[in-house]
This record gives structure tokens, sequence and C-alpha cells, in this order.
């Protein structure tokens, strides 16, 4: 593979801001070693930075996981945010039938194997939830974990694997088990009390999903999952950056409370995600309905985003107050080091050559996935 030399205007590397540099990818990777300063490089104006990592993704381009599971929707649905700077997707799959959930993970499995770009596992968010806090799924399918679950989640194919469970409706012995697995347990659409979240935690849970949303408050006299989710050092939080998800003084004080680099934004994006598309079918016979940037189900429910990376991290610049350099750690580097991707997140020497181009308004003019433009 020939390698190509880049100049960026300008350039963040993960954890600084630079000017003129020039780099070089070869067979997917960054290097900064130039050794022939006469061969050409291609100019970038705009600020490259590290592509965005995005845990939680339901759809987009129109493609809806839980509505097609295969390698054509997931690359719709990578396409469609790879427009808006996200280079790695978890694909994720909200309650439904255990048929469904292996399909999915058939899917990833097969993109996996393929090499399909982005796609680095699978997220199972549910069935294993509360109901009082089921949010917009589908009661009849939440249930507890059978053998026919921890079949698809002792799979060996299928990358990164995170499952979204409210601990209070699973056993702790049964989050040890998916644990051992090597699946990330994340606490959400949860009911629980504060001492039962923290048992989680201690058992190898180690994250939240859309901190805020579908969780017990925190209160006076009982922390609540949102309280153990602030209270504890060793577990990394998703935050919705939407405007409608979490009010914006409430995403400010999680970060300032939260041990930095444990704040990760994630947009739970539907299929509306670039297009125009005003409505979707969703479970029971509802349809989710788009009213600008929001969107609700037929009975009421907020049901996901139509945000992207590239908005969530403008918006927690502009509407958080959140400098820029850890607004971008925010949708890099610190979910890539909370899915224990090592070499992705940041931009050094034998990293992967993932990288967004963003123009002096934050919005993404081109992405790259191992040095290859999408």
């Amino acid at each position: 593979m020939t390698r190509q030399l880049y100049k960026a205007s300008k350039f963040f590397d993960g954890y600084d801001f630079k000017e003129n540099v020039v780099f070089a990818v070869e067979q997917g990777k960054i290097s900064f070693e130039i050794d022939n300063t006469h061969e050409p490089a291609q100019q970038l104006n705009g600020l490259v930075a590290p592509g965005f990592i995005d845990v939680q993704v339901n759809g987009g381009g129109g493609a809806f996981f839980n509505a097609e599971q295969s390698t054509d929707c997931l690359a719709k649905i990578l396409s469609a945010h790879g427009q808006f700077g996200s280079t790695a997707i978890m694909p994720t799959l909200i309650t439904d039938k255990v048929e469904v959930m292996s399909a999915a993970a058939d899917a990833v499995a097969q993109a996996i194997a393929n090499n399909q770009a982005g796609i680095v596992g699978i997220h199972f968010e549910g069935p294993h939830l509360s109901h009082p806090k089921k949010g917009t799924h589908s009661e009849q399918y939440i249930r507890a974990i059978s053998d026919e679950e921890f079949a698809i989640y002792e799979r060996q194919d299928l990358g990164i694997k995170m499952v979204t469970l409210a601990p209070e409706t699973v056993p702790l012995s049964d989050i040890e088990r998916l644990v051992k697995l090597g699946v990330k347990v994340s606490i959400g659409h949860s009911n629980a009390d504060f001492d039962t979240t923290m048992k989680a935690l201690r058992v190898g849970a180690d994250g939240f999903t859309h901190l805020f949303n579908a969780m017990s408050a925190f209160t006076s006299r009982e922390p609540g999952v949102v309280g153990a989710a602030l209270w504890d050092n060793n577990s990394w939080c998703g935050l919705i950056v939407d405007g409608h998800h979490v009010h914006s003084t409430s995403a400010k004080l999680a970060i300032r409370t939260k041990q930095r680099g444990k704040v990760m934004l994630v947009t739970d994006a539907m299929p509306p995600v670039g297009t125009d598309d005003m409505e979707f079918d969703f479970f029971d016979g509802r349809k989710v309905i788009r009213t600008g940037d929001r969107l609700n189900s037929t009975t009421g429910e907020l049901a996901g985003s139509v945000l992207d990376m590239a908005s969530a991290v403008r918006n927690t610049v502009s509407d958080l107050d959140i400098a820029l350099g850890e607004s971008l750690r925010m949708a890099s580097l610190y979910p890539a080091q909370y899915l224990n991707l090592p070499n992705k997140g940041h931009l050094a020497e034998g990293a992967d050559a993932d990288f967004v181009l963003l123009d002096d308004s934050l919005f993404a003019n081109a992405t790259y996935i191992a040095g290859q433009k999408i």
C-alpha cells in the first residue's frame, strides 16, 4: 500500500493543538516519520481531529437496526454518521425478541469478518430492563436473561460486546458472568437504588447509558442511579447533548462532578439522521415523529435522537461552555478508552488513521477511516 502525505493547517492529536502538521498514512496507520520532504502532501484546510466514536447508534440514513439486521443496514448507518465525523460506531439494538438479537449478532459478526469499516462491536440496549424506566422500549419484550441470550453474549466473533441492563432486575451472579464473558455492562433504564447500583459496579459494570435519562434520579435521601454514576470514579457515562434529553445545567454539573475523562458524548441516533425523513415505524404499531431536531414516539416518550457527533461537539462547546479540546476528547478519546481501543481516539504515531476534517464552525468536511476517505 502506498503512503499518502497530508499537511493539516490545524491539527488536534487528542491532547494538543498544533499548526501546519505534516503526517503520513501508511497501511491505515498515522506516522510523523517523514523522511522524504520532496514527496507531495495533500493540503487539508481546517482542523484535523481524531474521528468520533459513538457507542450508541440505533440507526441513520433511513436504516434502523431493529428493523433490518444485515451488513447493508450497517453500511447505511455508518455512511450516514460518517458524514458527521464518526469513524467507529457500536450498532445498537434496543429491546426486542431473542431471534432479532441473534440476527443482529450475525450481521455484526459478518461485518467484522468482512472488515467493514467503522463497525467495532454491538450494543444490546436491553432487554433486561426496568419496567418503570423502560422509556420508549417495548414492554412486551423486557425479560430476564435466559440461556438463549447468554449464548449470544458468549460469542467471540462480535468485536466489543456491550449490554445495557437494570441491575435491580438482574442477579449479581449474572452480571459477574457477563463480565467474565468479556461483555461491557452498562447500567441504564433502571429504577435501582444507590446501593444496588454500587453493588453492580463492584462486580464489574463500568458504564451508564444516557446519563439522567431513564434512571432513578438523585434526591436528598436516595442518590439513585444518577448519584451512583456521578459518585463512582471508575465508570463512564454517556451523555446526549441535543438540548432535549438533558438540561444544559445538569450536563454541566455532571461534567464538573464526574472524574475527568469519564463522560463521553453519544447520539442515541435513530434512522432520520442524515435524511429529511419526518417519521418511521416503531414497535407495537407506533411511529416515531420528528419535530425539528426532536423525536417522540406517538405514545409521547422521547425516542432516541437525530443527533450526530459533530453536532454533539458543537453543542458541548456552545451550550455547555466546554473547551474545544475537551469537547473533542469527549467524542473520541474517552469513548475509545471506554471501549478499550488503544489505537483509536487520538492521532499519535502508529495510531489508526481515523480522522475528521472540521471547518471553523465545527462541521465535518471530510471523514477518513484507516486513511481512506469515506
